[in-house]
């Protein structure tokens, strides 16, 4: 079926409300998988004295499963939401969080009239200057009396380190032991989980630490089919799975490809999504992908020398089976450069080019651990996988073909 000019028209701006790459979900109705993580969170929170830590790799979808938590409960919640930067404290972040809640209270009027008046005040306008976690508990202990609150501290792993995470952890112990009706839940990387018990080993057992893996194809390719029913469009299976193989279990390129590719259909007046859709769709991500993510990758792979293995080796790290943090061995990179180079390649001829990718010099685009003869490697920025991996399919690096050979990381066996 063709679609008329009015329906491109339309379609045209609905689509980018469906998929968005820029933006965390903040709708129940467009979130996709994460089914076991939703219930492990939704557990936690139903449990008085317990409290959630959701933590992964970045661009895995940890704050989209926190913008939706309130759709899958059936009380009145009030959930409020804060970001820390690098400039917060204890103090700051709570007064983000207080400064979200008002309090109302009735009075009587004054005079004769039996009529009562409501005044409201944001609660934060009631602390004094010095906030502690006896403080916390006791205003949390009034607002949770009387609603299921919800209280969700994202980018914990921005605040540093020592006493402010510190001050959290004694939050945390304070909430549990008394029992308080309220559950904080912190969204960080996997150093987080480390640090806040490291401060506080007793609050291990008040925590439920919730895992954020990449996602599986099957919940990728659930993004897609979510968004284009939504638009009333449908999508050819190897389209599907091409974008969910892209991807690399990182949603944040599922809605970007999913945004293109349909954007492509419909200004083709097309409403099925195919994989020539998703061919043109993947040069106008590489062209629009973040300028932080394009000038590493510059700053990873340019060199002076016209047969340099740089983009290569990078692509090989991108397209190498990884556990479930994303770590790699030099061993993983091994198959995929031989495929690449179509000429065998053992471990020697680009071991440099792995510890260069974990110098100042080459960006630092992997970061290294282990000890020697046990390295493991993996990406920094995680959006960086993906983009290097169109880019080597834009470059004849790869073809579409042996990309559809390779296991998504959801797919891959777990070290």
């Amino acid at each position: 079926m063709t679609l008329t000019k009015a329906d491109q028209e339309r379609l045209g701006i609905e689509v980018g409300r469906v998929f968005t790459p820029a933006a965390p979900i903040n709708e129940t109705a467009l979130f996709s998988g994460r089914r076991d993580q939703v219930r492990r969170v939704i557990d936690g929170i139903n449990q008085r004295g317990q409290h959630v830590i959701i933590f992964g790799e970045r661009g895995v979808g940890k704050t989209s499963l926190a913008n939706v938590l309130t759709g899958y409960l059936k009380t009145v919640t009030l959930a409020p939401r804060v970001n820390c930067d690098g400039a917060d404290d204890y103090a700051s972040i709570w007064r983000k969080v207080f400064s979200e809640i008002e309090l109302t209270k009735k009075t009587k009027a004054v005079g004769f009239v039996t009529t009562e008046a409501t005044e409201t005040q944001v609660l934060s306008q009631t602390l004094p200057k010095k906030i502690t976690p006896e403080l916390v508990r006791q205003s949390l202990t009034l607002i949770g009396g009387q609603v299921q609150l919800i209280v969700v501290i994202d980018e914990f792993d921005r605040l540093p380190e020592g006493p402010v995470r510190r001050l959290f952890a004694d939050t945390i112990k304070t909430l549990s032991d008394h029992s308080i009706p309220v559950t904080l839940v912190v969204v960080g990387v996997a150093d987080t989980v480390d640090t806040l018990i490291a401060e506080h080993q007793s609050i291990e057992r008040a925590l439920v630490q919730v895992q954020m893996p990449r996602m599986s194809r099957q919940e990728l390719e659930e993004i897609i089919t979510k968004g284009l029913d939504r638009l009333k469009m449908a999508v050819n299976d190897d389209a599907l799975r091409r974008i969910a193989l892209l991807s690399q279990g990182l949603p944040h390129y599922t809605h970007l490809l999913g945004l293109h590719a349909a954007r492509e259909a419909i200004d083709h007046g097309e409403e099925r999504v195919s994989l020539d859709h998703v061919t043109a769709a993947i040069q106008k991500a590489l062209t629009q992908a973040q300028q932080t993510i394009r000038g590493a990758y510059h700053k990873a792979t340019t060199s002076p020398r016209k047969e340099t293995l740089y983009a290569k080796v990078l692509l090989a790290c991108a397209l190498a089976e990884s556990d479930e943090l994303g770590y790699f061995a030099a061993a993983d990179v091994r198959d995929p450069i031989t495929h690449i180079m179509k000429k065998k390649y053992e471990i020697p001829s680009f071991a440099r080019h792995l510890n260069h990718f974990c110098d100042e010099v080459r960006g630092r685009v992997l970061q290294k651990t282990g000890m020697k003869h046990r390295f493991r490697f993996r990406f920094v920025n995680p959006l960086l996988q993906p983009f290097v991996i169109m880019q080597g399919l834009a470059d004849g690096l790869i073809t579409g073909a042996a990309l559809e050979q390779t296991a998504s990381p959801g797919e891959r066996k777990k070290d």
